[in-house]
C-alpha cells in the first residue's frame, strides 16, 4: 500500500490590509510519490518591509516547483537546501535592487512526507506541530530575538542573510499522525491549549485548517492567520522502496542461450556473468539494433533483497543521463514480461580485459584515462550517487576511446540506501570500511586511486585483499617501487589518493582531476608518513611497553653485576 495523506489549508487576511502569508502543497502520483514524497510549505512575509507577500509567495511557489525538478537521486534535505539557497539569493537581490521591496524577507517551514519518514526544514517563526496519540509536540524552534518595545525580530529567514541556514530534522511516521504548519497569527493566539481544544473534535484536515484560522481571528489575532494540516492515513510496508514495482511482480529469467528469443529480442551471446546478474548482447528484432540486456541470476529469483537491489540498479540507470555511462533504453508499455532491463551496447573492452590480454599502460595513458574516469565519477557525486565498486572490470573503453563506468549493482543514492557498508571488491575498499565506517565520496575516490595504481603496476598499494579478510593497513607501497618509470609527481598523486586516513585524500573528484592534469607542472608535496601512534595505537603502546621492560631488565642486570 502506498503513502496516503489527507490535507487541508486555510489562509485568512484578518485585520491586516493585506495577507502576507502564503501556503502551498503538492501531492504527486505514480513513481514520484515514493521518490519525492508529499511537500507542504508555509511562509509568513515580514510585515513592515515592502515585498513581504511577494517574498512569501515566491518562496513557496519556487520551492514546490524546483524541489520536484531537482534530481531524483538527491536526498530531500539536500534538494530543499540547494533550492532554498537559490531562492534566498533571488529574494536578497530583489530587496537590494527594487526600492518598493527593500528589506523583503519571509519565514519558511517546509515538510516532506516520504515513505515512512518525515523531513522538516525551517527558518523563522512559523511553526510545525505533530499530534500523535493525543500528544501535541512542537517540532520547530523559533528564530527570533526579543527587542524591548518592539515585537520579536527574526534572526533567520529567507532574504535576511547571504547564506541561508535552515534547521533540518526528521523522524519516523505513524499512521494517524497529524502535522500542523501554522503562521504566528494562529499559534501565538491559540497557544498549545487552544490548538489541543480544536484538535479534540477530530475534524477532517480541511475542516480543521479552517477552524484553526477562524478561531484564532475570533480570539483576537491581529495578524494574518494561516494553517496547513496533513494527516497520514496509510504507510507503505516496512522495507518496500517502491523504486520499481515490477521487481516484485515480474518473473526472473532462466539462463538464456544464443539464438533464444525474449520479448522481441534475440540473444546473441552471454556478455558477462557475476554472482547476482547476467549480461547478454541482444538484437532488437524490430530495429536491428544491438543492445545489452541485464537480468537477475536465476539463482536469486526468489531472494527479495537481490530483487530489490536489481530494481535499485534499474532505477539509477534510468536517471544517469551522461556519456560517461551506458544509457537506459525505455521499453514500450507491456513489452517486458520478465525481470530485466536494456541498455545501449558499445563495442570495446574493460580495463580488466585489457590487462588480462597483456596490455601495457603508459604513464600518460594512466593520467589521461584517470581524468576521464574522475569526470564520470564527478557526475555521479553531483547527483549524490556513490558507485562503491570502481575497479578495472567496471571501466569500459569503446572503439572511439570514450570511457564509460559500468555496473551500478551496489551503488547508492539519496533515494535508495543499502545497509551493507562493505559492498564492493575487497582490494579496492578503503581502510575505514573494514573498520565499520560508512561509504562516501572519499571511499569512491580511494577506489579510483587503487584502480589507477593497479593499471600502472598490476599490484595493489596495500597488497591484494581476499574476501572476508580483515586486513591491517600500514604504509602503502609507492607506485615507483613497483614500476620504476613512475614519475615522482604521479607517485605523490597516487599516494595521496590511497592514503589510509580519509582526511589526507582528495576531497572531491575535481581536486583529483586537477592534480592529474597539472602533473609535473605543479607537483604535490610528498605525503606525510603516518606515525605508528596514529596508524596502530595498540602496537605503538605495546612497543613502548616492551622497550621499557627491556630497559628495566638491563638496569636490573647492571645492579646485580655490582
Amino acid at each position: 500500500m502506498p503513502l496516503i495523506v489527507s490535507t487541508g489549508h486555510a489562509s485568512l487576511t484578518g485585520p491586516r490590509p493585506r495577507n502576507e502569508d502564503f501556503v502551498g502543497m503538492a501531492v504527486p502520483e505514480g513513481e514520484e510519490l515514493p521518490v519525492k514524497g508529499v511537500l507542504a510549505a508555509i511562509a509568513d512575509g515580514v510585515s513592515g518591509n515592502g515585498g513581504g507577500r511577494e517574498a512569501a509567495e515566491y518562496t513557496v511557489r519556487g520551492l514546490l516547483t524546483d524541489y520536484y525538478a531537482a534530481p531524483d537521486t538527491w536526498e530531500p534535505a539536500l534538494a530543499i537546501d540547494r533550492v532554498m539557497n537559490a531562492i534566498n539569493r533571488w529574494v536578497l537581490a530583489q530587496g537590494q535592487s527594487n526600492p518598493e521591496w527593500r528589506g523583503m524577507a519571509t519565514t519558511l517551514t517546509a515538510l516532506v512526507l516520504r515513505g515512512r519518514r518525515y523531513i522538516l526544514a525551517h527558518a523563522g517563526d512559523t511553526r510545525c506541530y505533530l499530534l500523535r496519540g493525543g500528544r501535541l509536540t512542537q517540532l520547530t524552534v523559533d528564530h527570533v530575538r526579543e527587542q524591548p518595545g518592539m515585537q520579536h525580530v527574526l534572526t533567520r529567514g529567507i532574504g535576511i542573510d547571504a547564506r541561508l541556514h535552515l534547521d533540518f530534522s526528521d523522524g519516523e511516521l505513524q499512521t494517524g499522525d497529524q502535522f500542523l504548519l501554522l503562521s504566528d497569527g494562529v499559534w501565538e493566539t491559540l497557544r498549545e491549549a487552544g490548538l489541543l481544544e480544536s484538535l479534540k473534535f477530530s475534524r477532517a484536515p480541511q475542516a480543521l485548517a479552517s477552524a484553526l484560522a477562524e478561531t484564532a481571528l475570533a480570539r483576537g489575532s491581529h495578524d494574518n492567520c494561516s494553517a496547513l494540516v496533513l494527516r497520514v492515513d496509510s504507510l507503505p510496508q516496512p522495507g518496500a522502496s517502491d523504486l520499481n514495482t515490477d521487481s516484485r511482480s515480474l518473473p526472473a529469467l532462466d539462463k538464456l542461450k544464443a539464438g533464444q528469443g525474449i520479448d522481441g529480442y534475440t540473444v546473441l551471446n552471454v556478455l558477462a556473468e557475476s554472482r547476482a546478474t547476467l549480461l547478454y548482447t541482444v538484437r532488437d528484432d524490430a530495429s536491428g539494433q544491438t543492445l545489452v540486456l541485464k537480468a537477475l541470476h536465476p539463482g536469486f529469483a526468489r531472494d527479495p533483497a537481490e530483487r530489490e537491489a536489481f530494481a535499485r540498479e534499474e532505477w539509477l540507470a534510468r536517471r544517469l543521463l551522461s556519456r560517461h555511462f551506458p544509457q537506459y533504453v525505455p521499453l514500450a508499455a507491456g513489452r517486458r514480461t520478465y525481470l530485466y532491463f536494456v541498455m545501449t551496447w558499445h563495442r570495446g573492452q574493460t580495463w580488466q580485459q585489457m590487462l588480462d590480454a597483456g596490455r601495457h599502460f603508459s604513464v600518460p595513458e594512466v593520467a589521461r584515462e584517470g581524468v576521464q574516469l574522475l569526470k564520470g565519477l564527478a557526475v555521479l557525486h553531483r547527483l549524490s550517487v556513490l558507485h562503491r565498486d570502481i575497479k578495472p572490470a567496471n571501466v569500459h573503453i569503446d572503439q572511439g576511446g570514450d570511457l564509460r563506468i559500468l555496473d551500478f549493482g551496489v551503488a547508492t543514492s539519496g533515494a535508495s540506501e543499502d545497509a551493507a557498508a562493505r559492498a564492493g571488491t575487497p582490494s579496492f575498499l578503503a581502510p575505514e570500511l573494514f573498520a565499520g565506517g560508512k561509504p562516501g565520496v572519499a571511499t569512491d575516490l580511494y577506489a579510483v586511486a587503487v584502480t589507477l595504481y593497479h593499471l600502472l603496476t598490476r599490484k595493489y598499494p596495500y597488497g591484494e585483499i581476499e574476501p572476508f579478510q580483515n586486513p591491517r593497513f600500514g604504509e602503502p607501497a609507492p607506485a615507483s617501487a613497483q614500476r620504476r618509470d613512475t614519475p615522482m609527481w604521479l607517485d605523490h598523486v597516487l599516494a595521496r589518493g590511497v592514503a589510509r586516513d580519509p582526511k589526507q585524500r582528495f576531497e572531491t573528484a575535481e581536486e583529483f582531476i586537477l592534480a592529474l592534469e597539472r602533473g609535473e607542472l605543479a607537483p604535490l608535496a610528498a605525503p606525510r608518513a603516518t606515525p605508528l601512534a596514529e596508524r596502530d595505537p595498540l602496537l605503538f603502546w605495546r612497543t613502548i611497553a616492551i622497550i621499557a621492560l627491556i630497559v628495566n631488565l638491563l638496569l636490573l642486570l647492571l645492579l646485580l653485576a655490582r
